[in-house]
């Protein structure tokens, strides 16, 4: 006797042969029994719901469009649209631009030099701020914000230092400024 799941399964095989087809009625339905569960994988990358409906749209798209490249011996068919979901989503996140110094200026002002640091209290208390939320930061991020915007480091030549993938590089220091905002508007 087959499971729920098996019966699920084959029904989603099913649907993806007919889609191949170019079945809108199967396309329909494949859409009402995985849109869900795929909106859910690409919500929880992206953090936003309006950029997830889009995401998810272009998904379906691309379901639409290369539904016959899905082979049932390989993996599951919730399996191969959750990659293509997750995968979809993952490029939307690399494709958000880095932060730039440019657009952080107050990062900058604040680590900039200062011949007396007690001078200007309010600077003092401001620097102080800045420290003590890159000390929250682990090792390998602080380092990599420090080098990128106190020593002013390319974003390859920070790949080729540590040893990590430009794109890498680029998603750390986008979180890393996003973490520091944060703490800094505390």
């Amino acid at each position: 006797m087959l499971s729920a799941e098996d019966i699920g399964r084959a029904r989603l095989v099913e649907l993806m042969a007919k889609v191949a087809n170019k079945d809108r009625a199967a396309f329909r339905e494949l859409y009402r029994l995985t849109s869900a569960k795929l909106y859910g994988t690409v919500l929880r990358i992206l953090g936003d719901k309006d950029l997830a409906n889009d995401v998810i749209q272009e998904c379906f798209i691309k379901i639409w469009d290369r539904a016959g490249d899905f082979d049932p011996t390989i993996a599951s068919p919730i399996t191969w649209l959750a990659t293509i979901a997750r995968n979809r989503a993952l490029d939307e996140v690399r494709r958000k631009p880095t932060a730039a110094l440019e657009d952080h200026p107050e990062i900058g002002e604040l680590a900039a030099p200062m011949l007396d640091p007690l001078a200007d209290k309010a600077r003092s208390e401001e620097l102080r701020r800045l420290l003590a939320c890159l000390s929250a930061l682990d090792e390998e991020k602080r380092q990599i914000v420090l080098q990128a915007y106190y020593r002013g480091m390319s974003r390859e030549a920070l790949s080729k230092r540590f040893d990590r993938p430009v794109p890498t590089i680029k998603t750390l220091l986008h979180r890393s400024l996003a973490q520091l905002r944060l703490c800094l508007a505390q």
